[in-house]
């Protein structure tokens, strides 16, 4: 086989390009090739006027040339590419070459096109003859499109790929049987290395051309005229993207902008500090790469200016309300900026807490009070000159709503007022606006029922002749120029029931009538009773007639049960309301959001409850039900449908992290951490514990019970110094679930069953000073470890504790009250016996007497004025020495005063 190269017959012609008739006079030499080898006729276009487009007649016009995956037309370079000749192809072929901006053609003249009659052209593996160039720029938002085509036997199939794996967006089209591949809106991402893969049953061949992206320049943010003033600084920030990264140059007046002290430029930014009269002009911002040049213009004007308050003026009058925060502007127009002081009357203001001078030259007052009334004048300066603006402030009291109007329950016809009333400031005008279910009442509109009522500072509202259409909420909006506050009331008018809605006769027989209808509306009184009236064309009007109410049964519930089931509950329907014989019910339920009900029949009418079980009912899942009845004449109402949920799911896992600790000689605490639970598996109801002790049985184990989010319990009355067995697991309506690894935990021994012995006490001042002997514990007794003083008043029935580790106490008494006291040993195994209760009388009478006794002691004993070491232990040596020094005199005469009583 010859190599593929050698195989190719190319085909030009030049120049003579003329319109269709001139064309088929021209024939140029024909191209003789053999059947199955490929063949490239040139086009040779004219030198290119614009965007072009090509095309081919085979032998006469319009007949045009088909391309497929056989035949390809390059609208890059205008030729005509057969990869394998078939006896088909035989004939002539003209190049037609378009101009897309005029849409004028001209033709090539017709080629010929024959077979060899030397043979035919064996197989050979895919010669590229059309390609895209190795490298090949693309500008952003443009259409980019490569070709691709080999001449081969058999025809070469073409396939396209990214050499870095990346898959083809969607935006990306392959055309003309895979010989184009269409790239729309080229994008950076879009850039990249392509393969153009031919392949046929000899061999493949590829080409590859990488495409770069660039962008021309685009503006991202622009200049715009400004005016600035002068001594201010100006900022033009000039920013453009583009592929490469554009650069910036500035023009002032259509000359380059030089880089000076206060002429600064910065990633395109321009800025000017310390703006001067000269600086005004034509500012030209040039943003550039390769690809292109962009010009963004705007003008500056530097102005200059003394303040000028008349296209700004200052408020003439300001109304603030006590307490509130008020801002005081100062906007003169200056060039530059003017500095703005402020002054109240004619005093010079500074700030403080409650003064503060804003930055654009205005002024705020915090917590204003009444002494805060009065002129305000804002002075501006610049170097040009000033000028200044003055507001009045005026501070008024805030409005109050001093009687509101209230809920009111009424019945129609009756009129009823609702106040309204306020407190304001005097020199406010004030209004009153009433607005009934959000919309503002119309008094005139409705002037039969509403009217306003009441002074200048009331805005009471009457309703006359209510409705009950005048039931609804109904708000009192108070306003003045500075403030308003509003105040609400609901009104429920009661009235007569309306008509019972969609009756009919549901079952006519010789003597009775089946009916049934709807509440109607209550209008807020709940309806007793019904009245059924009947006429015949022999009646005289209306009459009432005999009834028998059938009703449905009431409290339909449910919930709960075993696994896989439905359990729905009702009270069962008196044997007086059944109506006749065989009565029974009809239950009907289906899961939450589900159209079709699905119905059984319960015959016994004393029976109060269903269980409907199945397999696939989910734990814990929504139903929806309703119970209705029926007897030999037929079925009755349903009962209104309410919502059960299946039975729970008993938990499933055993709870972790249990622990016992014993807290005393009987109790023991068991704690643990909660189980992990999701509604969706029903309500957990809480845990349970058993325990044992070292002599029972597990089987035989006791157990108490904890509230649902409850992680510890306290197991009381247990034996002392004996080891208990524990274990927990989670419950719920539908059962309990696992128990928990068993943990223990021994009780403490007994607290002493000896009371604290010998308790002495001695009162110094308001002091009592107590003493006992330390209580020692038994073997079997828990070790003390420290003791409570329990005491009270005579007139309290709780007792106040005092911890101590001693066997001594100092307890701080009141003088008027007489006290009770015991003390009792403490343990780890809990309190031991208390000793007996000790009354030490109210220490004031206790003192008198004890002086009393003194005295008589001093009287029985003359001439000694040594204290006898009881009362100084009692009083202390330097109340006893007073008392000696103040009463020796006469102490027969002072005993008898002070024991008189």
């Amino acid at each position: 086989m010859l190599l593929l190269w050698k195989q190719l017959l190319l085909v030009s012609f030049v120049g003579c390009l003329g319109d269709l008739e001139n064309s088929r006079t021209k024939m140029r030499s024909a191209v003789s090739v053999r059947e199955g080898q490929g063949v490239v006729l040139l086009c040779g276009p004219p030198p290119r006027a614009g965007e072009l487009s090509f095309a081919w007649i085979f032998n006469e016009y319009p007949s045009f040339v088909q391309e497929d995956s056989r035949r390809f037309v390059s609208q890059e370079t205008g030729h005509l590419y057969i990869a394998k000749v078939e006896p088909s192809d035989v004939g002539n072929y003209t190049c037609v070459v378009t101009s897309t901006v005029t849409n004028s053609q001209v033709l090539g003249s017709p080629t010929p096109l024959v077979l060899r009659t030397d043979g035919v052209m064996g197989e050979y593996e895919p010669k590229i003859e059309v390609q895209f160039p190795e490298t090949l720029p693309a500008a952003k938002g443009s259409t980019v499109k490569l070709e691709c085509f080999a001449l081969g036997n058999p025809v070469p199939q073409i396939n396209w790929r990214r050499t870095d794996g990346l898959p083809f967006p969607s935006k990306i089209k392959l055309r003309k049987s895979n010989g184009m591949i269409e790239i729309p809106n080229f994008q950076q991402e879009d850039a990249g290395l392509y393969e153009c893969i031919t392949e046929n049953s000899r061999g493949k061949n590829i080409a590859r051309g990488r495409l770069t992206y660039y962008a021309k320049p685009h503006w991202i943010q622009t200049i715009k005229d400004t005016e600035v003033a002068v001594e201010d600084t100006l900022y033009w920030d000039c920013r453009a993207s583009g592929k490469p990264k554009p650069s910036y140059r500035w023009l002032k007046n259509g000359d380059q902008l030089s880089i000076e002290g206060r002429i600064q430029i910065e990633n395109g930014a321009l800025t000017i500090s310390n703006l001067n009269l000269t600086d005004s002009g034509r500012y030209q911002c040039i943003a550039e790469n390769k690809h292109g040049v962009i010009y963004s213009s705007a003008e500056l004007r530097v102005v200059a200016s003394a303040p000028d308050f008349s296209k700004n003026p200052m408020k003439k009058l300001i109304q603030v309300q006590i307490g509130r925060t008020v801002d005081f502007e100062c906007k003169p127009k200056a060039s530059p900026k003017a500095k703005c002081s402020w002054k109240k009357g004619g005093e010079q203001l500074h700030e403080n807490e409650r003064i503060v001078l804003l930055k654009d030259g205005g002024l705020r007052l915090v917590n204003v009070t009444k002494a805060d009334a009065g002129s305000y004048t804002c002075l501006a300066t610049n170097q040009f000159g000033t000028a200044s603006g003055t507001t009045n402030l005026i501070v008024t009291e805030p409005t109050r709503i001093t009687l509101a109007p209230s809920n009111m329950d009424v019945t129609v016809g009756e009129s009823v007022v609702l106040p309204c009333q306020v407190q304001h400031d005097p020199i406010l005008d004030i209004s009153f606006t009433w607005y009934f279910n959000g919309t503002p009442t119309d008094f005139k509109k409705d002037a039969s029922h509403f009217e306003k009522v009441g002074g200048s500072a009331s805005g009471d509202l009457m309703i006359r002749n209510i409705q009950l259409k005048h039931s609804g909420k109904y708000v009192c909006m108070v306003k003045t120029e500075v403030d308003s506050v509003a105040s609400a009331a609901d009104l429920i008018v009661r009235g007569s029931p309306g008509p019972p809605e969609h009756v009919k006769v549901d079952e006519i027989t010789d003597t009775t009538a089946q009916i049934s209808w709807q509440e109607g509306t209550d209008n807020h009184s709940p309806v007793t009773t019904y009245t059924i009236q009947a006429r015949t064309p022999f009646s005289v009007g209306w009459q009432r007639v005999t009834t028998v109410p059938e009703i449905p049964p009431s409290e339909v519930s449910g919930g709960g049960g075993s696994r896989s089931e439905l359990v729905i509950t009702w009270d069962p329907i008196p044997e007086e309301l059944q109506n006749g014989e065989g009565f029974g019910y009809v239950v009907a339920f289906r899961p939450f959001g589900t159209t079709t009900w699905i119905q059984t029949v319960v015959t016994s009418p004393d029976t109060p409850r269903y269980v409907f079980r199945n397999e696939s009912i989910l734990p814990f899942s929504p139903y929806e039900v309703k119970v209705g009845v029926y007897n030999n004449k037929g079925e009755g109402p349903f009962s209104s449908v309410t919502t059960v949920f299946s039975a729970e799911e008993e938990p499933s896992i055993a709870p972790s992290g249990v622990s016992a600790t014993s807290l005393s000689s009987s109790v023991i605490e068991v704690s643990w951490t909660a189980i992990p639970w999701k509604m969706s598996s029903g309500r957990l109801l809480g845990y349970e514990v058993r325990y044992w002790n070292n002599g029972g049985k597990e089987e035989s184990s006791n157990r108490v019970k904890a509230a649902g989010n409850e992680t510890s319990i306290r197991i009381t009355g247990l034996k002392s110094n004996l080891a208990y067995y524990t274990a927990v697991r989670a419950y719920n309506s539908a059962g309990a679930g696992p128990f928990s690894a068993t943990v223990n935990a021994t009780t403490k021994k007994t607290p002493p069953s000896q009371p604290p012995g010998n308790v002495l006490w001695n009162v110094t001042d308001s002091r009592v000073i107590l003493s006992w002997e330390e209580v020692r514990a038994m073997e079997n007794e828990s070790e003390v470890t420290g003791y409570k003083v329990l005491y009270r008043t005579s007139s309290q029935t709780s007792m106040n504790v005092l911890n101590t580790d001693k066997t001594t106490a100092e307890l701080l008494l009141q003088f008027n009250e007489d006290y009770i006291i015991e003390v009792k040993a403490t343990t780890d195994g809990g309190d031991g016996t208390s000793s007996d209760q000790i009354l030490i009388p109210r220490l004031a009478s206790r003192l008198k007497l004890n002086h009393c006794y003194f005295v008589m002691c001093l009287y029985r004993v003359p001439n000694h004025y040594q204290p006898i070491p009881a009362m100084v232990q009692t009083h202390g040596s330097a109340m006893v020495y007073q008392i000696i020094t103040e009463f020796a005199v006469d102490t027969q005469q002072l005993s008898q005063l002070l024991c008189r009583n």
